[in-house]
């Protein structure tokens, strides 16, 4: 059989004959080795049984149809598969499928066919070759490590009989399964689902032989005997598509003999056993031979010694069965294709129940059940290898989707920020949430909420969690509070190995000659010394053009080795995620061990770290890695400046935050998505979720689709930085901003008592009071003023607290209009749901469809001083600055340095528009003062400190802690809010 492969390969590989009837191919036949036993030595695939005492051969009568020859049927199934490979290849040229076959025997014949078909098609084949000895573990090893194998697109198994488990055929991917073994194949095969399914090729290439040889099979008795498992199945599904009346029999039963005589089409799924003799086959029933050997990598046609003969070649089914898993791999190749596009949501949202009264924001979380991760993935057009799955509902999103959908049309682009806040805060979150779900769940429409992951200070401090509120909420609301998916450990993790290389450099320094130092920088291993590749980025920055370790001179090596770190300008603190006001200022090294080197330092909150604002803002792998090799953590006694780069970090800091760069995936009450990603503070750093989140969820909302992002604080911190740091780095132009409001703030801002947390409300702010409303809403219409500046319609969204009265809401809105709001509406997610944002998510929706005239506050390339002006007058009202002689020194020095041209990032009280935090309303006339400033190059911002500004928060008398606690049945967690 092997030998006449080649010349089988050949025919089919000729150009197709001239239009007309279908030639035959004349194939040598085998000579028959008489009666016994057997299923097939001189038979064709396809063939009757011959009458007795008939010559060999088969002639057609008048009227006949002579069924066309095998390699056309072939040929034309690889020519059609070529032809839709060429087309799909036009629109995307580097795309080429790749069919794997994992081989566990020792044939090598169906390898041969299938390489052939292939290469004819233009397909790839890749060849796993495993010992025929191989166990059902080791063959499933193989088969995962495939399935996860981006770069394949099918799957077939050439391995034993006893090998073909439902354990190994259930590894398989369903999408990858050419050979259709599957259950889920199977069943949508059953269900009727054919179109979104793969169909055994054997059982295809017995239906197709028997159709093209011009035989019918309605009402026709068809005989499946001798097979099981997948293709017994499959064949019987067809047949009875077909209108057959379908039998299926294992070769040893005693009704056999008869069922062999009634059947008018016979199908041999195993070789025939001696012991059932020819005579029990009529010599009118057609018989096919698609033998299970054919996936076993076996060609063979049944034992010999039967003298069937017929008009197609003897095997036609194994050939065409191989041809038609090509056709299956061009069709597994498209749907790939077809899945790389962007598809409309399925979108199926959670039904909310409101209670009167509200119950605590807990206890709402739990009553309500999230979708499975991978279930909202899935309805918002993710692939199954773009996620990866956290516990049952969160899931990190891989950065490939945005190559994927790189010719995607983003979706418009909503902030959200707010009024100067009362310490308690004012429900940004919340309405960030109650927006998303009322344009998803209740118009329709697809949205994503992108938030920042909150600092597990706050939570177990004063202000407790950021998961929104009421029926507004992110859930699982504990999930979201706490740990997450670790990014923010990794965070602190990242930051503090920089910490700990500083110093150890400057003490290893210290301690040891330039000799010394190179010899334990660039050791000799096994007799060889090498430079690492952040080793030679270093040399290349000096000037030093060497790659041989022994080639420096003692001028080189001491450049080399000495950073020469001037400890009193290091910048780079500890970080740690609680709030711990007892670490704001420490003395390191005081151990004996550290030979005396010691000096102040201090821990900051882990979100202040800028390596949490590097997280932010990147959009790539690439450019984080980059970020992270440029940070400055001190200068030299030259005063130039030291990088993580020069420390050698670069690589370790990208591998610790490898994950952490990728968006995690969480859901809204109402089931619509939520990015949760980054969270930096917005008084102490810039205060917005990351740049990659925002850029996948403006893709995978389409073209009419809206992200709806926060800002961290009142608009002049968070927004004016979201505009100014933001969206410089992201190249993305916001379409609408909301401007989240209280009438609790507003009576603060109009002269109400002061608002802390923990203590009980004043009456003022309990009680009906139009005067101190409409006297606090000068911020209101200030912030409005702020968000024009920047050339972006505002829609002011009134976040109303139940005991705000009609007069108080319906006075705010109409002020918010007189203000140059494009419109003002009341908010009661709160307590509604999604359901209670409707009218906010017409608003926006009206808002966004107007041209933005986005512009930037100021022009990067001015002076550091003359940046900070003009934030200070346009945004904060102040007549002036101040600049402290350290302030000026930073200023001059950061210049020198050539960092001049960054962004600014004011680290400013959250609390006040000026300095000073009990500064309500809108200050006017007064000086702000620039305490120090401090560069995070890497992030790429220039941060000045205005007055004084802790970066560790401290714990107040009763903290949040108080209230948290888990019940040790149930392991469920209490008192988070």
């Amino acid at each position: 059989m092997s030998a006449r492969l080649p010349l089988l390969l050949r025919q089919l590989r000729r150009p197709p004959p001239p239009a007309g009837p279908p030639s035959r191919l004349r194939v040598p036949r085998r000579a028959s080795s008489g009666g016994g036993g057997g299923c097939g030595g001189g038979e064709g695939l396809l063939g009757q049984r011959r009458r007795r005492g008939t010559q060999a051969g088969c002639s057609h009568g008048p009227g006949s149809r002579a069924p066309p020859a095998w390699n056309l049927i072939v040929r034309e199934v690889i020519q059609n598969s070529k032809e839709v490979l060429r087309l799909l290849q036009e629109k995307n040229p580097a795309f080429k499928p790749v069919l794997a076959i994992i081989q566990a025997s020792d044939d090598n014949l169906m390898q041969e066919v299938n390489q052939n078909l292939a290469e004819e098609a233009g397909l790839n084949i890749t060849h796993i070759c495993l010992p025929p000895e191989s166990g059902e573990d080791e063959i499933i090893d193989e088969i995962l490590k495939i399935n996860e194998d981006t770069r394949v697109h099918g799957l077939a198994l050439q391995i034993s009989e006893n090998s073909f488990s439902n354990k190994v055929l259930n590894a398989l991917k369903p999408e990858k399964d050419v050979d259709g073994v599957t259950d889920v194949n199977l069943g949508k095969l059953v269900r009727g689902d054919a179109h979104e399914c793969f169909i055994s090729p054997v059982a295809r290439a017995v239906i197709e032989l028997l159709e093209k040889s011009g035989v019918s099979l309605d009402g026709k008795k068809i005989l499946v005997v001798g097979a099981h498992g997948s293709l017994e199945a499959t064949l019987q599904c067809l047949f009875q598509r077909k209108g057959s009346m379908t039998m299926s029999s294992p070769w040893k039963t005693p009704q056999l003999q008869s069922k062999l005589q009634e059947a008018d089409i016979v199908v041999l799924g195993s070789p025939k056993p001696e012991e059932v003799p020819l005579s029990w086959i009529q010599p009118e029933t057609i018989v096919l031979n698609c033998s299970h050997d054919l996936l076993s990598g076996k060609l063979g046609s049944g034992s010999p010694g039967v003298p069937f003969s017929g008009p197609i070649a003897e095997n036609d089914v194994s050939l065409l069965a191989a041809a038609l898993r090509i056709q299956n791999m061009v069709s597994s190749g498209r749907r790939w294709l077809r899945e790389q596009q962007y598809t409309r949501w399925r979108l199926h949202c959670l039904k909310l129940q409101p209670l009167s009264p509200v119950p605590s924001d807990i206890e709402i979380s739990r009553a309500q059940t999230p979708k499975a991760v991978d279930v909202l993935a899935k309805e918002i057009g993710l692939l199954a290898d773009e996620i990866e799955i956290y516990g049952k509902s969160k899931a990190k999103v891989c950065l490939s989707l945005l190559e994927r959908l790189k010719d995607q049309a983003d979706g418009k682009y909503v902030l959200v920020a707010g009024i100067t806040p009362t310490p308690l805060g004012e429900g940004k979150s919340t309405v960030t949430i109650g927006l998303v779900q009322a344009l998803t769940a209740h118009l329709n429409i697809n949205s994503f909420a992108c938030l920042r992951q909150p600092s597990q200070g706050p939570t177990f401090g004063v202000k407790g969690g950021a998961a929104g509120g009421g029926y507004a909420q992110v859930i699982p609301m504990e999930e979201f509070n706490l740990h997450l998916t670790g990014d923010i450990h990794a965070i602190t993790a990242a930051n503090n190995l920089l910490a700990a290389a500083i110093d150890a450099r400057i003490f290893h320094e210290n301690t040891q000659t330039d000799k010394s130092l190179y010899n334990r920088l660039v050791p000799s291993v096994n007799g060889v010394r090498e430079f690492s590749n952040i080793q030679l980025a270093r040399l290349k920055k000096l000037g030093i053009n060497k790659t041989d370790p022994s080639a420096l001179t003692e001028e080189e090596m001491s450049r080399f080795v000495r950073l020469n770190i001037d400890p009193p300008t290091i910048t780079w603190q500890r970080v740690l995620d609680t709030n711990d006001r007892f670490l704001r200022k420490i003395t390191i090294g005081q151990a004996s061990t550290e030979k005396g080197y010691s000096r102040q330092a201090q821990f900051d909150i882990a979100v202040a770290s800028e390596i949490m604002a590097v997280l932010a803002l990147t959009d790539s792998l690439k450019d984080m890695k980059e970020r992270l090799g440029r940070m400055v953590v001190a200068s030299d006694r030259n005063g130039q400046p030291i990088t993580a780069e020069d420390l050698g970090v670069t690589g370790a800091l990208t591998v610790l935050m490898k994950d952490a760069i990728k968006p995690n995936l969480m859901q809204t009450l109402e089931g619509t998505p939520v990015f949760v990603h980054a969270g930096p503070f917005a008084n102490i750093a810039h205060g917005n979720s990351s740049v990659l989140a925002d850029k996948i969820a403006l893709k995978l909302v389409g073209k009419e689709g809206f992200v709806v992002t926060e800002a961290g604080f009142g608009a002049d911190i968070g927004m004016e930085k979201f505009f100014n740091i933001k969206c410089r780095a992201s190249g993305l132009v916001p379409n609408v901003v909301v401007l989240v409001a209280t009438v609790r703030a507003l009576k603060m801002h109009g002269g109400g008592p002061s608002v802390t947390a923990g203590v009980p409300l004043k009456k003022e702010y309990t009680e009906e009071n139009i005067q101190l409303v409409a006297d606090g809403c000068c911020n209101l219409q200030k912030q409005i003023q702020i968000a024009q500046l920047f050339g972006v319609p505002v829609v002011v969204a009134l976040n109303v607290f139940k005991t705000d009265t009609r007069a108080e809401i319906d006075l705010v809105c109409e002020l918010a209009k007189r203000a140059g709001a494009f419109d003002a509406v009341p908010c009661y997610h709160w307590s509604m749901g999604g359901k209670g944002s409707v009218d906010l998510a017409w608003a926006v929706r009206e808002a966004a469809s107007k041209r933005s005239r986005f512009q930037f506050l100021y022009d990067v390339q001015l002076p550091i001083v003359e940046k900070i002006r003009t934030i200070a007058q346009a945004v904060y009202g102040a007549r002036d600055i101040e600049l402290s002689p350290e302030a000026q020194s930073k200023i001059d020095l950061y210049t020198q340095q050539g960092f001049g041209n960054l962004p600014i990032c004011m680290a400013k009280t959250h609390l006040s528009l000026s300095h000073q935090p009990d500064k309500k309303g809108v200050p006017r006339d007064f000086i702000l003062p620039i305490s120090d400033v401090r560069a995070s190059i890497g992030a790429g911002f220039i941060y000045p400190l205005v007055g004084t500004m802790s970066t560790m928060p401290g714990l107040p008398t009763r903290p949040c802690f108080y209230d948290i606690d888990l019940d040790t049945e149930t392991e469920q967690v209490q008192g988070l809010f």
